[in-house]
């Protein structure tokens, strides 16, 4: 996947605006970040920094979720699963991301751009439904925690991230199929640091109109219910817990949600961001674009082994089988 991704591909004269040899028909140019070439470096490693970071936190939450027998519950399966995601989009940007800052052509080629709008399409989709997924294990858990284990079964847990996976699957080979019959224009220089449908759209020659009807359904049947899910299982679960008489019932029952809102409202929030920013302003959907690509993948395990007993205590285990062991 990732060597169709990243694999170096051979271009000439990408600068030109004509279209008369094959590397300017099937390559794109990732124009990156408008900064001076003396900061490519610190952005490198400020890139490097996010990436490892996400990369030893997500690694470490699905293990410590799969080693620990006490982790074997259906909140830590879905975040196990929330990790391998977090980890598989940003695995799609970074490397990608880092080698254009040490490149003077900051190509793509055609595969490789299709291949990055399909899998992070795919991903941040899949992520969507599995947090509304969580939404409605945490809305079981709280308000019928006497029926939680029937209800939430191995099997239902299956089907939600099955489910989840499903959803972002045709959802992406949808918007990919949607965005690569478009005509491009004689430019193939995208002011992005990766491959996206709307930076692509202002290099397109045909007209806009059905696409953007189709892409503002997609968003609607995919964000609609998701948001809907979430709050009205928050909304069920806010009123159970103010009806709990004692103070640390209500703040041991609010400390199981309040991991699952963080990275909720990260993500939705950088998400709403970014569509909502004018194209006048591609800089701006820049940031927005790396909070929810490379920021939320790293936050999202800090977020949980910070706020959950469980995961720190299961890390702590962990680390001390290791020091007897040594």
């Amino acid at each position: 996947m990732f060597i169709l991704l990243y694999a170096p591909c051979q271009v000439s004269s990408m600068g030109d605006k004509g279209t008369s040899n094959h590397s300017e028909a099937t390559d794109f140019i990732l124009v990156g970040f408008k900064v001076r070439p003396e900061l490519h470096t610190l952005l490198f490693l400020l890139f490097l920094l996010v990436y490892t970071t996400i990369l030893l936190g997500n690694s470490g939450m699905m293990f410590i979720t799969m080693c620990d027998s006490r982790l074997n519950t259906p909140m830590y399966f879905f975040l196990g699963n929330l990790s391998f995601i977090d980890l598989s989009y940003s695995s799609v940007i970074a490397p990608k991301a880092m080698s254009n800052f040490w490149s003077e052509s900051k190509s793509i080629s055609f595969a490789g751009c299709v291949a990055q709008i399909f899998l992070f399409a795919l991903f941040i989709v899949a992520e969507g439904f599995l947090l509304a997924a969580m939404a409605y294990d945490r809305f079981i858990a709280i308000c019928n925690p006497l029926l939680y284990s029937v209800h939430m079964s191995t099997r239902l847990c299956t089907q939600l991230v099955a489910g989840s996976y499903f959803c972002g699957c045709i959802t992406s080979v949808l918007q990919t199929s949607m965005t690569f019959t478009l005509s491009f224009c004689a430019s193939r220089a995208i002011d992005h640091f990766y491959c996206d449908s709307r930076p692509l759209q202002r290099l397109s020659c045909s007209d806009l109109f059905v696409h953007k009807v189709i892409s503002f359904f997609l968003a609607s049947i995919i964000i609609l219910p998701t948001i809907i899910v979430i709050l009205v299982s928050y909304v069920y679960i806010v009123s159970t817990v103010l009806k709990i008489r004692s103070t640390e019932g209500r703040k041991k029952a609010f400390s199981t949600c309040s991991s699952h809102l963080g990275v909720v409202s990260v993500l939705y929030g950088a998400v709403f961001f970014m569509y909502l920013t004018p194209n006048r302003f591609p800089e701006l959907s820049k940031l927005a674009s790396l909070c929810y690509s490379l920021i939320t993948p790293m936050l999202n395990p800090l977020i949980y082994s910070l706020r959950n007993k469980d995961v720190k205590e299961a890390l702590k285990k962990l680390l001390e089988k290791r020091t007897t062991f040594h």
